[in-house]
């Protein structure tokens, strides 16, 4: 079951999405044990620490959950000097850096960062998260952006480089093809869809940051839609994610095109989901 995604070898198809595996949790529930992923990727990293969006933060949905968690961190530096030495003590697979930002200057900074330290396996982009107000997903919602942005990190890493794609953009087989045209290795298809909750005393937003974003069983279709629309128009190696919650959906993905698939909200009910996946995959 081993297979490469844009360069980087991994030893089954399977892995986490970003902010949605809590690596040091898993260490204490599966000890030394394979939890099922081929890696780990990492929650975003910014420039600097953030609490996040104001609370609520979490509201349910009909087979799905919204989150307007607003990319918590604790900044770059204290990742670089802490967490990331921590996680390569805990984590057997390939180490998968999420890393975002409000300019380009933000993500370039960090990825530079991030490319002298041999922990870090890869370096995802995150250009896609809809509960910030600025950066990310208004830098993914437009191609010449996107473009801009993959070269910009492209030119200080040798990392294999991917970027996470927003499903919540008029035309996602065009921002493919701007990151493909900036440099990308490799896309991940797809991050949360734009979402809310609302308040029903007040008519606005249940949220405390504003907007959210849905995730869960009810985005797997979106994700296969953006998976195939990628396809189409790129050479490029495709993880897919949104909505899997069996082998079957992982099977759908890779019918539709990914190479590996990334396990998310499910996991927060099953931490053991992947192992179960895995076993259920395995020939």
């Amino acid at each position: 079951m081993s297979i490469t995604v844009g360069r980087l070898k991994l030893a089954q198809p399977l892995l986490n999405g970003s902010g949605t595996w809590d690596a040091e949790q898993a260490h204490r529930i599966f000890g030394d044990a394979n939890p099922g992923l081929a890696g780990f990727v990492t929650k975003t990293i910014t420039p600097e620490p953030r609490a996040g969006n104001p609370a609520p933060r979490i509201a349910p949905s009909r087979q799905g959950l919204l989150n307007s968690i607003g990319l918590p961190g604790p900044g770059r530096e204290a990742f670089l000097a802490t967490v990331l030495p921590y996680l390569r003590t805990i984590v057997a697979g390939p180490i998968i850096c999420s890393v975002g930002g409000f300019s380009l200057a933000d993500y370039v900074d960090t990825v530079a960062a991030l490319e002298g330290d041999p922990a870090c396996a890869a370096i995802e982009l995150n250009v896609s998260c809809p509960n910030v107000e600025s950066g990310c997903a208004s830098i993914g919602g437009d191609a010449g952006e996107t473009e801009r942005l993959t070269h910009a990190a492209r030119q200080v890493t040798t990392k294999p480089l991917f970027v996470k794609l927003s499903a919540s953009v008029a035309d996602i087989a065009t921002i493919a093809k701007a990151a493909e045209a900036g440099g990308a290795d490799a896309l991940v298809c797809v991050n949360t869809v734009k979402a809310t909750a609302v308040d029903r005393r007040t008519g606005k937003s249940w949220f405390g940051g504003g907007g959210g974003g849905l995730s869960g069983a009810a985005i797997k279709p979106v994700a296969l839609h953006a998976v195939v629309a990628c396809r189409e128009v790129t050479t490029l190696d495709i993880i897919g994610l949104g909505g899997v919650e069996s082998a079957d959906d992982v099977r759908d993905l890779l019918a539709a095109g990914a190479c590996a698939v990334a396990l998310g909200t499910a996991l927060f009910r099953n931490p053991a989901l992947a192992y179960t996946i895995s076993a259920d995959l395995a020939p």
